[in-house]
């Protein structure tokens, strides 16, 4: 019906298949008969059929090389007229040979008009040999091969049609989707590169800003206590750099060092507590085992919640308790300050918190009421038991 170059690889071999079926089909309903049919015959009959029976060898060579011949198709056509007024002929050959001109063409017009030919010279052979009725069933094989015919290539033309076009779709869907997901990482990007930001250097000016207001109205003042002030300006300032190199790339993913997140918990609460003058109570179980980025969620959390406390909170003492159970690490930090409405706040700081456990499967809690302070609980789950065991 159309080049076999048009068809996918897909379809290749079973075109191939149906190739080879309808060549055994030829040979054992169309050829052998015929042969038998003129086999006491002698004379033009007999080298007619072996001039057929050639014919059908050409075919299987046409078929092996998948050429397709135009030539072959007329010496078919004017070998079916010939054994068509032959004894042994009729239409039944025209019937099993007439797939052929479909096999072998490249389009339905060289295919209706080929087996046209072919079907005018059987009936005109079968009319010549006094065969009215072998010459009507040839032309009405005739028709229903071209009927059958195109209607197939219309069904594989339409078939190639929705594929290309499913083709084009697919691509496009692709595009969209590949467009989608580099907008999205985009997005997510600029949301954790806004989350760090907020957790490291807005936290860090922060700091310096209020310490630096105590130490300039100190100023006439404890000289020791604005100098205590100042340096601790300095070390945040100092904090600050560190973590903006991090955040260009110029320095390693993580501030925090491989190791146990206590000593830095610790150093970071005793300088909470040195700025602010608020006693901060801490149990930090110095067997916590986890991964790094669990160490910088919990190192992130504590900070967060601690400059919640400095901003907002107005308390006087808060505590802090890390500790390992059998499936999880939890981080607690309370406080007795004036507290809030969890439901209306919708801060920055504390959906950012959340996002970064939900990162890790972890889950945050947060407390709440007003003139009763604010308890936030950080839990991480652990692959396997405090004990070591699956």
């Amino acid at each position: 019906m159309t080049d076999e170059t048009a068809y996918t690889a897909a379809e290749r071999p079973a075109l191939t298949a149906l190739r080879r079926w309808y060549t055994a089909a030829w040979l054992l309903l169309g050829l052998v008969p015929s042969v038998i049919g003129v086999g006491n015959d002698s004379g033009p009959v007999k080298w007619a059929s072996l001039a057929l029976v050639a014919a059908a060898l050409a075919y299987t060579a046409v078929h092996r090389a998948r050429h397709h011949s135009p030539l072959y198709l007329a010496v078919l056509a004017a070998g079916l007229g010939v054994m068509a007024a032959l004894p042994g002929g009729g239409a039944a050959l025209l019937i099993a040979a007439l797939p052929q001109f479909w096999f072998q063409t490249r389009g339905p017009r060289a295919a209706v008009l080929l087996s046209g030919c072919a079907a005018a010279a059987t009936a005109a052979g079968s009319i010549w040999r006094d065969s009215p009725g072998n010459a009507a069933a040839a032309l009405a094989g005739y028709a229903v091969s071209v009927l059958a015919g195109l209607l197939l290539h219309r069904l594989v033309a339409d078939g190639e049609a929705r594929a290309s076009a499913l083709a084009t779709e697919l691509s496009l869907t692709q595009e969209q989707l590949a467009a989608a997901h580099r907008a999205q990482g985009a997005a997510d990007e600029r949301e954790r590169m806004a989350r760090e930001i907020h957790d490291t250097l807005a936290q860090g000016f922060a700091s310096i800003i209020v310490l630096a207001e105590a130490a300039r109205a100190g100023l006439d003042g404890d000289a020791e206590h604005t100098a205590r002030q100042l340096r601790s300006i300095e070390a945040t300032a100092r904090e600050n750099f560190a973590e903006a190199r991090v955040l260009v790339g110029s320095a390693p993913r993580s501030g925090l060092s491989p190791g146990s997140v206590v000593p830095t918990l610790r150093r970071t609460l005793e300088r909470f507590a040195q700025d602010t003058g608020i006693t901060v109570e801490a149990e930090l179980a110095e067997d916590v085992d986890c991964d790094q980025q669990t160490r910088i969620a919990l190192l992130r959390c504590t900070q967060e919640s601690l400059a919640n406390v400095r901003k907002h909170a107005d308390a006087s003492t808060v505590g802090v308790v890390l500790a390992q159970g059998p499936y999880a690490i939890e981080l607690e930090i309370t406080d007795d300050g004036r507290g809030f409405l969890v439901e209306e706040s919708h801060g920055f700081g504390l959906d950012g918190m959340r996002k970064r456990l939900a990162e890790l499967d972890g889950e945050l809690t947060v407390t709440s009421s007003v003139g009763d302070g604010t308890r936030v609980l950080a839990t991480f789950p652990t692959t396997f038991p405090s004990n070591g065991r699956p």
